[in-house]
């Protein structure tokens, strides 16, 4: 899926919750704007259409329609074009939220915990735990799969991922994949930022030898975005998460 930008400057102004709701006064005469209740309700159905789009992402996914959303914030639909002119304004606005709570995430983990694998896992469990993975910008899952460029011994090559390069004797090092996704979120710096921060828990638990060496950011972003399925029951989903949030770490643990 790719969010379109069309406009976002204007919607994200309108998205915002800028600008004050004003009326003329009750009484006829018209004697200058003055704030009404309006006002307040209409931040209680900003509130409740974030809400409600958080979690019906969060369940089917960013293709879910805007009347899912209207519908579990209890709203009509236009209330919620009115505060979000596209759903890509509204797609954006929730990505970035959540792209924000990971990184600061991320950088706790690596401001409270001194050992390189304990950062880490520490990051994984508690973004999982947050739920903010399923909610990640589509541009930051980028997994390397080669595009097929015809038979013979071209395409052949082109299904052999160019993850590593030998760079000294014993030494693997990963090609810029990095910055290659960095390179694919473009002007987003807030998702800039989150891979800017991972790719640091990333390089300490690989420098130190504890993560396998073919382990890159977007395997890890990989990890949440899977290991928080969504189930109706509170306590199996958190339950659920944490058994297979175990698993992926045994995976990505180096095995020296």
């Amino acid at each position: 899926m790719h969010i379109q930008d069309t406009h976002w400057s204007t919607a994200s102004a309108l998205a915002s919750g800028g600008g004050t709701v004003s009326a003329a006064a009750g009484n006829g005469r018209g004697d200058g704007p003055r704030t009404t209740p309006l006002r307040v309700d209409a931040q209680r159905n900003l509130e409740h259409v974030l809400r409600a789009a958080r979690e019906v992402f969060g369940e089917l996914g960013y293709g879910a329609p805007m009347e899912d959303v209207a519908r579990r914030a209890r709203v009509g639909v236009g209330t919620v074009y009115r505060r979000f002119p596209s759903k890509d304004v509204l797609v954006r606005r929730i990505a970035e939220e959540e792209t924000s709570r990971l990184t600061d995430q991320a950088r706790a983990a690596l401001g409270q915990e001194d050992e390189p694998w304990s950062a880490l896992s520490r990051f994984l469990r508690t973004s999982v735990a947050s739920g903010a993975g399923r909610l990640l910008p589509p541009q930051v899952l980028r997994v390397g799969v080669p595009e097929e460029v015809g038979g013979g011994a071209g395409a052949e090559e082109a299904r052999v991922p160019q993850q590593r390069t030998q760079s000294g004797p014993g030494e693997l090092r990963l090609v810029s994949e990095e910055r290659e996704l960095v390179a694919a979120v473009g002007d987003d710096t807030g998702a800039a930022a989150l891979l800017e921060v991972v790719g640091r828990l990333v390089d300490r638990a690989r420098a130190a030898g504890e993560l396998r060496p073919d382990v890159s950011v977007s395997d890890v972003l990989l990890v949440i975005a899977t290991a928080a399925p969504s189930l109706p029951d509170a306590a199996q989903q958190a339950a659920a998460s944490s058994r297979l949030l175990d698993i992926l770490l045994e995976g990505l643990r180096s095995r020296r």
